[in-house]
């Protein structure tokens, strides 16, 4: 298993994303968090969805994902948010070396 992934998640709104990504930096659950405005268009509840939203992309290391999880769950409005996490199949030296450093509890 890789040891670093790359999560997505998405948010209703920026504040929103803000509030989620300070909270996984300052507990360590992520090194980075980058939020990026998006347009969804998705299937919910028998209904085509059509709306802006803004996508995290969360940066942390693959031991930390199942605590990640459990706060996104906990802190994210949505009753089914995505979580995806992405292995990290390679990158550089120094990027990996300082997320490792930031993603330590």
């Amino acid at each position: 298993m890789t040891e670093f992934f790359v999560v997505l998640t998405t948010c209703p709104d920026e504040s929103t994303a803000a509030r989620i990504a300070r909270e996984l930096v300052e507990s360590r659950l992520a090194a980075c968090v980058t939020r990026q405005p998006v347009h969804s268009t998705y299937t919910w509840q028998g209904r085509i969805n059509d709306e802006p939203e803004v996508l995290l992309i969360i940066k942390t290391l693959a031991s930390r994902f199942a605590e990640l999880e459990k706060r996104l769950q906990s802190l994210h409005p949505y009753d089914v948010p995505e979580i995806i996490a992405l292995p990290v199949a390679a990158g550089s030296a120094a990027y990996l070396a300082w997320l490792s450093a930031e993603a330590i509890p």
